[in-house]
């Protein structure tokens, strides 16, 4: 098993009370429980470890267990009052049992299998974490609660190792704090600490001096009145960290002190002070950062977990698209400032600079800002836009990926934008051009789908560039009865799809009233190749003679078929 490092006994930035047989429970055994330790053992705590799932914990705390610096206390072994089914009061009537028969003061309680544990697999929800809390306050114990901050009577900081910690580890904002820390800060502090045990010891060894001694007058103490060099007050990091062990008996001897650093093995003559220096100096907030984030086509579920991590956890500033709907919007916790994109008609190029000059303006305060997205940014998200002014500006963007609505609004559909027998590509465009141009779309390939984004407002020119021998269209044009499926606010609870062919689906369109954007049109063979028993038979030899017959067949004899609504499963996601 592999071996980590052992704690050193004395101070303790995190906590302050005195070492003498206190004892803190730590409950749980995920990794995080094996951080709360590293600040506790320092302070010679006697540390009895209760967790879920007695023998799978995390291997540093097995570690240390073996070594004989904690104990593991199997909570479900423990004696409760408890018989029947276990229910949320159950680990708090065990573990206030256990309290009240330790030999000691239990001095704090920390509660960490509130977060998963890939190991156990067990998470405490609230109540049984509430449950704990209110025992331990009526015993007067202070807890901390992961994850769980209103449960929290006291806070731990946040803490980094060096040299040995590895920083790839820390989550991006404790990153961003280490790297701008100096480098050599780490041998500093150690250096300050030997520093400061020297110093205690020369007070002991001074002390020590018998009341009977005899001292000459040139050997005596100096009185107050004497007169006392100036020393320097700041020293720079740098210098701390290459201080060696006869640079600090210099610093302590009394004799040359700080005026003979120079001398072999100490601090070198170009660091020597002439005025007090402090590397530490003020400087002007650090720059933030800007991530072009897409959210999906709609549903919360379908979020990554980068985008999700963004939102909930990173974000400062939400700067979003008017189409991302609330259910996305619900996530972003309620301190964390969002503004919606005032886009309309004839506004979207004025909403957009007004969402890039205020990404720049709070990013150049340090704040960290998603600009949020529909689908994923690099389609038809004018990311390059941005991507170019923020590089302009003196930022540098992270792009984050989304699920892109072109691929994840057919499915939720039941139309694969590709189908072996039905559909060999597909091709994706936008049914509206930069400035409101019209766009040439391409044309008709038995064996493609074509999905048309941001179309259906301007179906009536699509339908004739599709369908009409001189239409914008690069190749030929498209058979009236080709399928074609018309998708609204794909995977949102209030879905619709109209599904009917290129020559009735704007009748079918004008039937259902008011339209419910972002929709899409997904046209071609595809779309009914998975309906009902399936038909992947299209691109077989022949087949276009059966085609006004397999059209109907799908449709039922009518013109269109409209379906709302999500499938029944989606609900549970």
């Amino acid at each position: 098993m592999t071996a980590f490092p052992v704690p050193q006994p004395g101070a303790s930035l995190l906590l302050a009370f005195r070492p003498v047989k206190k004892i803190v429970l730590v409950i749980g055994g995920n990794q995080l429980a094996a951080s709360r330790h590293s600040p506790l053992l320092k302070l010679k705590l006697l540390l009895p470890l209760l967790r879920k799932a007695a023998g799978r914990c995390c291997e540093e705390l097995r570690w240390r267990a073996e070594q004989g610096q904690l104990s593991l206390v199997d909570l479900d072994t423990l004696p409760c009052s408890i018989t029947g089914p276990a229910d949320h009061t159950r680990d708090g009537k065990a573990i206030d049992t256990f309290v009240y028969t330790l030999p000691d003061r239990v001095e704090l309680v920390c509660i960490t299998d509130t977060v998963t544990s890939p190991a156990s697999g067990f998470r405490r929800d609230w109540d049984s974490a509430e449950h704990i809390v209110r025992l331990c306050q009526h015993r007067g114990i202070p807890t901390n609660v992961a994850d769980m901050p209103d449960l929290c009577s006291f806070t731990f900081m946040a803490s980094h190792r060096f040299p040995a910690a590895d920083s790839k580890s820390a989550s991006p904002l404790q990153r961003d704090i280490i790297a701008s820390l100096p480098k050599e800060i780490g041998s500093a502090v150690e250096n300050t600490g030997k520093l400061r045990a020297l110093a205690k010891s020369s007070d002991a060894d001074v002390r020590d001096l018998s009341d009977d001694q005899e001292l000459s007058e040139d050997s005596a103490p100096g009185t107050p009145n004497e007169p006392i060099e100036q020393r320097t007050t700041y020293w720079p990091i740098s210098r701390l960290a290459r201080l060696t062990d006869d640079g600090m008996g210099a610093v302590l001897d009394g004799e040359d002190g700080l005026r003979s650093l120079s001398a072999p093995g100490r601090i070198s003559p170009e660091d020597a002070l002439v005025t007090p220096v402090h590397q530490l100096t003020l400087t002007p907030p650090r720059q933030g950062r800007i991530f072009l984030v897409g959210s999906g086509p709609g549903h919360p579920s379908l979020l990554t977990v980068a985008t999700h991590a963004a939102l909930t956890r990173h974000a400062q500033l939400v700067l979003s698209d008017k189409l991302v709907p609330a259910a996305v919007l619900d996530l972003i916790p309620s301190g964390v400032e969002v503004r919606i994109a005032r886009k309309f008609p004839g506004n979207a190029d004025g909403a957009q600079t007004e969402l890039m000059e205020a990404a720049v303006e709070a990013a150049r305060r340090g704040l960290t800002v998603v600009r949020l997205k529909q689908g994923d940014p690099t389609v038809y998200g004018r990311v390059g836009e941005e991507i170019l002014y923020f590089r302009a500006h003196g930022i540098e963007p992270v792009v984050v990926p989304g699920v892109s609505s072109a691929l994840a609004g057919p499915i939720f559909a039941g139309i694969p934008v590709t189908q072996r027998g039905a559909a060999e590509s597909f091709v994706v465009c936008t049914g509206v051009g930069r400035a409101g141009r019209s766009v040439s779309l391409p044309g008709y390939a038995r064996s493609r789908t074509l999905v048309v984004l941001m179309g259906v407002a301007r179906l009536p020119q699509l339908l004739h560039a599709l369908l009409a021998e001189n239409g914008a269209r690069d190749g030929a044009p498209y058979p009236a009865h080709t399928p074609v499926a018309l998708i609204e606010r794909a995977s949102m609870p209030d879905q619709r799809v109209v599904s009917s062919t290129l020559r009735d689906i704007a009748a079918g369109l004008e039937s259902i009233g008011e339209q419910r954007p972002p929709g899409m049109l997904v046209i071609g063979w595809s779309v009914p190749s998975l309906w009902a028993e399936g038909n992947v038979t299209v691109l077989e030899e022949g087949a276009e003679a059966h085609d006004e017959e397999r059209v109907s067949v799908w449709l039922e004899g009518k013109r269109w078929r409209v379906a709302e609504g999500l499938e029944m499963h989606w609900g549970e996601w």
